[in-house]
């Protein structure tokens, strides 16, 4: 690849594509930065509250420096990268905020290396409320000195900028940290169905572990995949689209590539979208 252009501007144009539960909050993010934004999702009506251009399609992106996917899978992302690869000015960027596989990020890498292009998979972490405050965890994937270029646009979108590693490492921690994440909250959900069997409330469980060795994450935000859920239901989202069941067979599949033994990984993609579907529905604290 040619040498690193010099590092990104509020006068570098910035497209963004997928405006979903976590798009349109960093969509937003970027745009109160003062970034000069153009946008796409299939549902344009999307983008009406959004200070930034609206366009057709992502070929309509090719003037832009910097390019950011928030679209649901590595289909996607492929898709758009392969519409987008013969359009793009040479030093132009795509960042990949999906969460895809690590050897999904390394082919695209190498594909738009060889155009001349960057190409980094920077997957979020945070939910939306973060996105919109602009303060997510960034894991970026590829080389630190088109990360450098880069990093201003990342900024206005997260607290926390980790490189990784190479392309695909960024993936790669993300695919951990949803693995981690899952556990947690796969354990919380049966731990409380153990005191719930004892007809001890969620709530004293909860409180009780606040200041124990159980306290997470998950029971800190105890509730937020209902939210959540409750987002993907009015956007449509498809529960096999869904993090707790995508990102878990992506985990799966990391892990047979490389022969690693996951068999926690390998039971939760089996049951856990259906917990987490079902406590959705039945509302919280039920």
């Amino acid at each position: 690849m040619a040498q690193i252009p010099a590092v990104v501007t509020r006068s570098d144009r910035l497209g963004f594509v997928g405006l979903g539960n976590l798009g349109k909050p960093m969509s937003q993010a970027l745009a109160r930065d003062g970034w000069h934004l153009s946008v796409y999702d299939r549902d344009p009506a999307r983008a009406a509250d959004l200070d930034a251009r609206t366009v057709g399609g992502p070929a309509e992106l090719a003037d832009c420096t910097v390019i950011a996917l928030a679209v649901p899978d590595d289909d996607a992302v492929t898709q758009i990268v392969d519409e987008l690869l013969s359009r793009l000015t040479p030093g132009s960027v795509v960042l990949v905020h999906s969460t895809i596989l690590p050897g999904t990020a390394r082919r695209l890498a190498g594909l738009l290396e060889d155009r001349g292009l960057g190409f980094l998979d920077v997957p979020v972490s945070g939910g939306a409320e973060r996105a919109l405050a602009g303060s997510l965890t960034v894991m970026a994937g590829g080389r630190a000195e088109l990360l450098e270029r880069v990093r201003p646009v990342l900024d206005s979108v997260a607290d926390d900028v980790i490189h990784a590693g190479p392309a695909g490492a960024g993936a790669a921690v993300k695919l951990a940290n949803q693995l981690m994440m899952f556990s947690a909250l796969a354990g919380v959900q049966e731990a409380l169905d153990l005191a719930g069997a004892y007809d001890i409330p969620e709530q004293v469980v909860l409180d009780a572990v606040a200041t124990s060795t159980g306290e997470s994450w998950i029971t800190r935000n105890w509730g937020f995949f209902d939210d959540v859920a409750a987002a993907y239901d009015q956007a449509g989202t498809p529960v096999r689209d869904r993090p707790w069941s995508k990102d878990l067979w992506d985990v799966v599949a990391a892990a047979r590539e490389r022969s690693v033994p996951l068999p926690v990984a390998g039971l939760l993609a089996q049951h856990l979208a259906d917990r987490v579907e079902d406590r959705a529905r039945k509302g919280a604290g039920s």
